[in-house]
């Protein structure tokens, strides 16, 4: 049996670690007090959001994470750029933050013009998909301190001050909608690298695809559904279910979820029966769903009707009095 925090990545421990960072920068907040940009405090669980009169900027920033080593063992850098724009842009979605552009930082131990190569197409793909535009960035050459290379990057967004997405309408009875992911997407990589890659190899064929193409899968861009999905219909919620596993819901309110998710495929499959408990892989891993939609019981259907014109896409479960996470059909309570 393995865990995520056996692997290396202590949710726990880190959260206990960043409270004083977190608690120093809302200090910060005091400097732009009154001022244009003014930060909006307490809205963005995503995404931060700073006020400009009629409309609020969002930012976020994030990277690729252990994914890249994945990248490097098997010499593949072509789809990493796409990674990394969508950690950012999925979750500016999740405030109803429309993506506008975004800055990169890649810093590698020595410059190799292949692997820029590669990387830039997967950003100009990423970016295609997200429709945006990348604006600037920053290559650092540190032999002394990267040992292979690091891949991140920030971006803003805007949302009319009416159409931004907290969770506070959420409310008993509304309906969860799930929309499915492209697999592992870039978290949980730690654990599933440290598990299953000793014991296979990145060349181990599993249902017809190497352990390699399974790890690499690009994450899902949620941009062009949720952004139709925010132009037709009532969305009281929105979560991009990254590190964390449903526990992301959390953010959204402080009801609860009964859900029916589906059944455990692909590389979740491979990485449970090599060891890690189900509650456990619904805390860490996205389990098929990559991003989830609360919206009134009465939108659902029309709803669903929009994003499987996407992506498939299903119907969870629904918003409950009760606090906590019920994966009913496993047995789980998160």
């Amino acid at each position: 049996m393995m865990t995520y925090a056996q692997a290396g990545v202590d949710d726990e421990k880190t959260s206990k670690a960043l409270r004083g960072i977190i608690s120093l920068a809302r200090e910060t907040f005091e400097f732009r007090r009154g001022k244009i940009g003014e930060p909006a405090e307490d809205l963005g669980h995503y995404a931060a959001l700073m006020d400009f009169g009629n409309f609020y900027l969002a930012m976020t920033t994030d990277g690729v994470g252990t994914k890249v080593l994945v990248a490097e063992a098997v010499g593949r850098f072509d789809t990493i750029g796409i990674d990394m724009i969508a950690m950012n842009v999925n979750d500016l979605l999740c405030v109803g933050a429309e993506p506008m552009a975004l800055v990169d930082y890649l810093a590698v131990k020595e410059p190799d013009e292949r692997v820029f190569s590669e990387i830039a197409k997967g950003l100009y793909e990423g970016a295609k998909e997200a429709r945006i535009a990348i604006v600037g960035g920053e290559t650092a050459i540190m032999p002394d301190l990267i040992n292979g290379f690091d891949l991140a990057g920030t971006a803003i967004g805007v949302v009319d001050k009416e159409g931004i997405i907290t969770g506070e309408k959420i409310k008993p009875g509304d309906t969860v909608i799930g929309i499915s992911s492209s697999g592992i997407h870039s978290n949980g990589l730690t654990l599933a690298r440290k598990l299953l890659i000793p014991k296979y190899g990145l060349e181990y064929e599993y249902e017809g695809k190497k352990l390699w193409e399974w790890l690499l899968e690009p994450t899902r861009i949620y941009v062009k559904p949720i952004l139709e999905l925010l132009k037709n219909f009532e969305v009281h919620g929105l979560a991009h279910i990254t590190g964390g596993g449903l526990l992301n819901l959390k953010r959204l309110t402080g009801y609860g979820f009964a859900l029916e998710m589906p059944p455990v495929e692909g590389i979740f499959k491979l990485i449970h029966e090599n060891g890690v408990p189900l509650d456990e892989m619904f805390r860490v891993f996205n389990m098929g769903v990559g991003m989830v939609a609360i919206v009134p019981q009465g939108e659902s259907e029309e709803a669903l009707q929009l994003l499987n014109r996407h992506f498939e896409s299903f119907e969870l479960g629904t918003v409950t009095r009760d606090p906590g996470i019920a994966v009913e059909n496993y047995g789980i309570r998160l």
